[in-house]
């Protein structure tokens, strides 16, 4: 295989049709470390809209057992994606999200600005630190993906194009972003979650996760602005690894996010049933995704 070879099926196939095959290709093949920096980002992004941020530090699952609730999270987006919308594992995986997301009190809005993250924050992240800039198959792929699993997880009001993600994102967090104590503890959890795998270097790697943080984001959580030095090496360095993978042969086995060094707490595998968290019900209606037998432990 030719390092381009990948991108020349995705443009073969048609993204409004082929969307699952596209994203499994960009997120197993050509991206896999991107895609799994770009989500942390996204769900981090969500911590800095205090309904959400609030909500995650009262059920204390990132504050108190915050691998965990890294791990259940990766693995759960990950099943889909592996399994897609009609396998057993990726419904599973969905009515697991849904169970959970219904057992509180989340809006619509907030619901749909989570989504929202999921579509744009990988394409930036992509475009800037990828080792090529997002495609427009890919582009219009990852936006189907989403809106489909948005629609199984019972979100109204989806956004149909790229932009029209974008768009909606951009509105919520003008409106929205905000400190929150909650959120600020539940930020900090995170940070330190991350910084942790990398044992003596967690400063290096905390100092430099914060460089990749926006202006908004910051004062959201009153952090302080990181030095400017600290900006211009963190972001030089992601753009020379863009550099030396483009140099790489192309992947040609799938890497899923359940084979990550970061995913820790399943050493002898695990069900897909059995991750998550299991609060008491409230009683708002069913989940939209039937029940299906999981299969045996990963």
């Amino acid at each position: 295989m030719r390092r381009y070879d990948w991108l020349k099926e995705i443009r073969r196939l048609d993204p409004e049709q082929d969307f699952l095959r596209i994203y499994r290709i960009t997120a197993t093949h050509e991206f896999p470390w991107d895609i799994t920096r770009a989500l942390e980002l996204a769900l981090y992004r969500t911590y800095a809209v205090p309904s959400i941020g609030r909500l995650l530090a009262e059920t204390a699952e990132l504050t108190d057992r915050s691998q965990k609730r890294y791990d259940d999270t990766a693995l759960l987006l990950d099943a889909v994606v592996e399994h897609g919308f009609d396998g057993t594992d990726g419904r599973t995986a969905i009515r697991r999200m849904n169970q959970m997301h219904r057992s509180y009190d989340i809006s619509n809005d907030d619901m749909r600005y989570v989504l929202c993250t999921f579509v744009v924050v990988p394409k930036r992240w992509i475009d800037q630190y990828g080792w090529r800039r997002m495609s427009e198959h890919e582009t219009r792929a990852i936006a189907a993906y989403y809106r489909t699993l948005g629609r199984h997880m019972g979100i109204t009001e989806i956004p149909e194009t790229f932009e029209d993600f974008e768009r909606c994102l951009n509105a919520y967090e003008d409106a929205h972003f905000g400190w929150d104590e909650g959120a600020r503890r539940v930020s900090d959890a995170t940070l330190g979650l991350m910084a942790g795998w990398y044992g003596p270097l967690a400063p290096v790697v905390r100092g430099a996760s914060m460089a990749l943080l926006d202006d908004t984001l910051l004062a959201a959580f009153r952090y302080p602005q990181p030095k400017p030095a600290v900006r211009k090496a963190v972001h030089g360095a992601l753009k020379l690894r863009a550099r030396a993978v483009r140099l790489l042969p192309p992947r040609r086995k799938p890497h899923y996010t359940r084979q990550n060094p970061e995913i820790k707490g399943y050493p002898n595998g695990f069900r897909v049933a059995e991750l998550g968290t299991f609060p008491a019900a409230r009683g708002t209606g069913g989940c939209p995704v039937p029940l299906t037998e999981d299969p045996a432990p990963r």
